[in-house]
């Protein structure tokens, strides 16, 4: 696995949530919620965040929590449902990924299962997430995207 380690700064989100199951279901949020929410937002090309908040291995998947963010600046005024957070910074493990929604679980389980055990290193209590850059795109037939898959990694 292709995996390089970096440093990232705090993020400032505006975030919409949705709580179900993972895979084609945030991929339908992502195109029917938070798409035309971030429209209206008039924010530009911005950077966009994916944080899955829990394993759906541990909890049942209709439970499941999933923030669909936006960074915004300093003094934007949250609306139309949404919720500020910020996402820490700090060192991440990063895999560059591209495919559907059906297939991004396993990209996640490689990284956690098989890259991170032989790493040297150890999951730290910040969240997972995906990163979309501004140039990150998906293709409309299709449905493959790219995006990074980010892991917060401490040292053992």
């Amino acid at each position: 696995m292709n995996v390089r380690l970096i440093e990232r700064p705090p993020v400032r989100l505006a975030c919409l949530r949705h709580q179900g199951t993972y895979g084609p279901d945030v991929g339908r949020f992502w195109a029917e919620t938070f798409n035309p929410w971030l429209a209206m937002q008039q924010l530009g090309p911005v950077a966009r965040f994916g944080i899955g908040h829990d394993d759906p291995g541990l909890v049942p998947p209709e439970q499941c929590r999933y923030d669909v963010g936006v960074a915004v600046p300093e003094g934007w005024t949250p609306n139309g449902g949404a919720h500020l957070t910020e996402l820490p910074g700090g060192r991440y493990a990063v895999l560059d990924f591209e495919g559907t929604a059906a297939d991004i679980g396993a990209a996640w389980a490689a990284l956690m299962g098989r890259w991170l055990p032989s790493s040297g290193l150890r999951l730290d209590a910040r969240p997972c997430f995906e990163h979309y850059g501004p140039a990150s795109r998906i293709d409309g037939e299709t449905g493959v995207f790219d995006c990074e898959l980010c892991l917060p990694v401490a040292p053992l």
